[in-house]
């Protein structure tokens, strides 16, 4: 079944305060990277907060595909888009506050590929195992 946007929200907070966090621990610690800093959370904080809404958008750009499904292929361009529109309003112009002025794009993007990518394969193999019947109830696992 195709995720319903109810079903999107709820997989995406999930997915982001388990994995999300627990990928985060080790650059906020200072095990990757230079020093401990917060500044991980705030971005996994914009990208939760600005993923709710491009699901938005995802999901109405569904409705126009012959099957109504989100190949992987689209999960891939989606993650990088959402990469691009978050490191631009965090490093480059500014408009996200942070607690700390600078971030290095090499970290960004190092933090942001973990986090997408232990998401993006969790959701792939251990949603459909712990929640068997999360595909069936449009992503919804509430």
């Amino acid at each position: 079944m195709t995720p319903t946007l109810f079903g999107r929200w709820q997989t995406r907070l999930l997915l982001l305060a388990t994995v999300g966090v627990l990928v985060s621990l080790p650059f906020a610690m200072g095990l990757i990277g230079s020093e401990p800093d917060s500044v991980y959370f705030w971005i996994l904080g914009y990208i939760t907060i600005f993923g709710l809404g491009w699901d938005v958008l995802y999901n109405y750009l569904q409705k126009y595909r012959w099957d109504r499904d989100w190949p992987a292929a689209f999960q891939l361009l989606a993650g990088i888009w959402e990469a691009v529109f978050v490191f631009c309003g965090v490093g480059i112009f500014h408009f996200l506050p942070l607690p700390k002025d600078e971030i290095s794009p090499l970290l960004f993007l190092l933090h942001y590929s973990s986090v997408w990518l232990a998401v993006f394969i969790v959701s792939q193999t251990l949603m459909r195992i712990i929640f068997p019947r999360w595909r069936f109830r449009g992503g919804e696992w509430l």
